[in-house]
Order: C-alpha cells, then structure tokens, then sequence
C-alpha cells in the first residue's frame, strides 16, 4: 500500500509539475546562439559525417578531440551533416547578423581592423567598413520585440573607428568582450589578454578584472555570460545570448586545463593546444547549459551551437585531406574542408508540456542530412520568435523550422553559394556553388591550385572527399553548373574580381 502512496504521490508530482512548467513559460522563448570561431565539422568527438545509409560515421579526429558537452547537446536535439559557413571568419558572421548570403551583403573577405585587405584584384567597392548603425541585424530585431540582447566575444563587424567595432551600435544591449579584431591578443590573464604586450592591437576588452590572474580567456567569457544571464533572468526579460568565443582562433594558446589530455597523441605542440582549445570551448558549453538549468530557464531556452567557417587544426596542408579529415581543405579554401561546420540545434532541457516544445519538437539524437547554412539562422529564430523584418530587407537565409523538427522541407534549394573575390589566403579569387550532389568551384585566375583552370567538379555523392576534378570528362554538367552559378551571383548582386592589379574592370566568370 505504501507503494502504491508513493508511486501516485510520484504521478502527482509530476503533473502538478508539467501545469506549473506549462503555465509558467513566457510568451517567448530564450535564444542562445553559441558560435565558435575556426572550428570545422571535425574538430569534435560527435560525428557529423554520415555513411550511405544517413548514419553517424566515426573517423579518427572524432577520437581525438574532447567535447562530451557537444555529444550532450547532440543528444538533446539535432544536428546537421551538411551544414555551410563562409569560408572565413566576418562573412559568416554578417550573414548571421542580416540573414543574407555574403555575395550579397559584400563584406566577402575577413575585416582587417587597421587597413582595407581587398587583395591587389579585390573588388575594390567591397564592404571593408561591414555592418552600419542603420544595418538590420538579428539582435537589432530582438531588441524591437522586447529581448535583452547579450554579446559575449569576439565580434569582428567592422574594422576600427567604424560604427561596427562596437556590438552597442548593431542592436545588442550588453557587449562584454566584442571589438573591431578577429584574434585575440593573448588567451592568458596573466598577459592581460594582450594589453601590454606585442599584441596590444589585439587586447581584448571590458576583462580588467581577470587581468593578472590564471583565467583563461574561454573561461573569463564564460563566467562574464552566466553574469549576464542571471541579471537578465532576475530582471524578468526574454534573452538572447551570442556567446561568441574567440576560440578556437590563433594564437594557439595551450589551455592549461586540458594540457594534459594531449600529451601522448602524437600530434604536434600547435596541434595539441589547437584540442585544448576545443575542450575549453566544450566546457564553457557544458558550463552555459548547467547555468540555464539552475537559472530555472533550460526548458524555454533554444541552443544554436555552429563554427563560423572550416577548421583551422595545424594539422597537414590547406589544400589537403588533413585537418578535416576526411573532409578536403580548411578554413580559407574552395573546398569541403573550408566551409562545412558543425551545427546542433536543441532545447535547453527537454519538457514535452512546455508550450515552446509543443511548437517546435525538436527530435533528440537525431541526424539531418539536408543542406542549411548560417544565413538561415536570421529567418529562423525570427519567426520562432515572432520579430518582423523590414520589407526592404533582403533575406537569402530560408527558415529552418521544418528541418529542425527532422522532418525535410521539399521546398527548400539545395544550393550554397560561396563567394571570395580576394587575396591572399588560401584559396584566391575564387567562387563554389553546390546544387543537390554536384558542386563547382571557378577560379578567376587560375594557378597550380586550381589545376591551372578556371573550373573544378565535383559529384559529393560519389566523390564526398572531392578527390576526383570531373570537369573535363562531365562538360555538360559543367556548363549547366556554371550557368547556375553565374546566375546566382547576379541575383545575388554580388561584386567580383578586377581584371588587373588595382584595376577597376570586373573579372565576370565566363562559361566553359
């Protein structure tokens, strides 16, 4: 009989608990976007890649680095295998600010902070300056519909003296840590995070308090955002967090904390502190997500977890299978390597009453296969969250509700455009459009890299580690691709190379 008390008392409970959660969730739910810098689709021990049969596939850099808090989010919700960034840093973090394609928005190259880095035949009319104070950003739209914006990290907008050195003037609340540059001046408290030392340029700011200290950068952020989030929580407001960390950027600054873990791989010194930094980051993660649940907001709290371009693991050449591998390339190239990035999307902690699960439910432990990227982040958490874009604003990003619930959206193009009409890095002057299994890359100046061709082709679905250029044995898929790529690029209003070194003529893909 007691038992049976204590199992209906138990029942009780657990109704009683799932009205009140229901009845106490707010009209809108939290948004937390957690966006690492340089990390790619390999940099983690949960597997992105799928086999033929759409189902996670283990390869050795999944053995190698550390994130269990990765794997706990993975297992909360949803994570994609064919998910794309720009290739570089400040695109890819425009794109989440405006919702559109970095052809379009023409900040195509990363933001140098002290000079305009267009490249000898770089568009010379090219968005060096980036977001403006009248830009129609993401937090800017937020703030509209009564959230309190957080900006943690590394911001890199636009270069110093520009409105966009400073995430107050884009429609943030709160900025900890944000300014003009990509890379910090120094992980260690002990350095002062830069200031004072060679890297000063790169000094990163609002941190005094930690300076002298043993605090890791990763770490200051991460207590700096759980300040923020509980001021936020006591003051009654719906929250958007972008916790931006600076890792896992150069310089690779061993992160004493995890030193250990590394010392008998095998790999390289630069390698091993490149994996202190993932596990840095997984903490801080791990961290964030402990910290919503005490807050009492984990269940009304929606987690967007990606990198903002491909890897950057010291680990074998740009060009190569290495650092990403099985992945081509890294961060900076034409292929896989440079631009696929991990993507998780998951509630907090799960809560099937919670009216914002009922909306959306989201599948735990499950796997998409369907093409997104970074610019469908705008249109997807602005209509979760019922914020209105202007009329005028141009939206490239296509909302990702329907993918996020597992299902597929038939509606959706399978298509990405890439465009980097600069130099140097490590692919130059160059643009990749993937349509479905095929994808093209066009060299407008082509060298050595480009197998002294404008044109390399690629069909992902037999040749996913892009080992195979068919470009001149498929000359039909060729041109159709190349048309489709043009065609993209005009629709985008995308600017392009110039003919000659500080020219002015434009440099328009021709098809083969």
């Amino acid at each position: 009989m007691k038992h049976i008390h204590a199992v209906l008392s138990v029942l009780l409970l657990t109704i009683v608990g799932s009205a009140s959660a229901n009845a106490a969730a707010p009209a809108r739910p939290n948004i937390v976007v957690f966006l690492v810098d340089d990390m790619g689709v390999m940099d983690t021990s949960v597997p992105f890649l799928t086999d033929n049969a759409g189902q996670p596939k283990r390869y050795p850099l999944n053995d190698y680095y550390r994130t269990p808090n990765m794997q706990r989010l993975a297992a909360l919700g949803i994570r994609f295998n064919n998910f794309y960034a720009m290739s570089v840093c400040s695109p890819t973090r425009i794109s989440i600010m405006t919702g559109q394609n970095a052809a379009r928005h023409h900040a195509t190259n990363w933001i140098n902070p002290r000079s305009d880095n267009r490249g000898p035949q770089g568009p010379p009319d090219w968005n060096w300056k980036g977001l403006k104070s009248n830009s129609v950003t993401l937090p800017g739209l937020l703030q509209d519909a009564g959230y309190r914006t957080i900006h943690v990290g590394k911001a890199h907008f636009g270069p110093d003296d520009s409105p966009g050195a400073e995430p107050l003037n884009l429609g943030f609340n709160v900025n900890v840590a944000g300014a003009s540059f990509g890379a910090p001046g120094s992980y260690y408290g002990s350095e002062n995070y830069g200031l004072g030392t060679k890297r000063e340029h790169h000094a990163v700011p609002h941190l005094k308090k930690y300076h002298g200290t043993e605090t890791f950068l990763t770490e200051a952020l991460t207590i700096e955002a759980k300040q923020r989030l509980t001021d936020t929580v006591k003051a009654d407001e719906p929250f958007y967090l972008y916790m931006s960390h600076y890792a896992v950027h150069a310089p690779f600054h061993s992160d004493p904390r995890f030193a250990d873990n590394y010392v008998d791989s095998g790999k390289p010194k630069s390698a091993q502190a490149f994996a202190t930094l993932i596990e840095g980051m997984d903490k801080s993660l791990g961290d964030i997500l402990d910290h919503l649940e005490v807050l009492g907001v984990a269940e009304n709290t929606l987690v967007f977890f990606l990198g903002d371009n491909g890897s950057d693991a010291p680990l074998g050449h740009q060009h190569a299978v290495a650092c990403a591998a099985p992945l081509r390339g890294k961060k900076g190239a034409h292929y896989e390597g440079g631009m696929r990035v991990p993507f998780i999307a998951a509630w907090a902690k799960p809560a099937t009453a919670n009216p914002h699960q009922e909306k959306l439910s989201i599948p735990a432990g499950t796997i998409h296969t369907q093409l997104a990227a970074v610019q469908d982040l705008f249109p997807t958490i602005t209509s979760i969250v019922g914020a209105k874009s202007p009329k005028h604003h141009v939206i490239d990003g296509l909302n990702m509700e329907t993918l996020l619930t597992g299902n597929r959206d038939q509606s959706r193009k399978e298509s990405f455009l890439m465009h980097y009409p600069h130099a140097p890095h490590r692919s130059d002057y160059f643009t990749s459009y993937r349509n479905g299994d095929w994808k093209v890359i066009y060299h407008y100046f082509p060298t050595k890299v480009s197998e002294d061709s404008h044109y390399q082709l690629y069909n992902l679905a037999d040749d996913p580690f892009e080992s195979t250029n068919v470009a001149s044995t498929e000359p039909n898929r060729l041109r159709s691709m190349m048309q489709e790529l043009t065609a993209s690029l005009e629709q985008h209003n995308a600017l392009y190379p110039v003919t000659t070194k500080n020219g002015s003529t434009p440099a328009k893909p021709t098809l083969p």
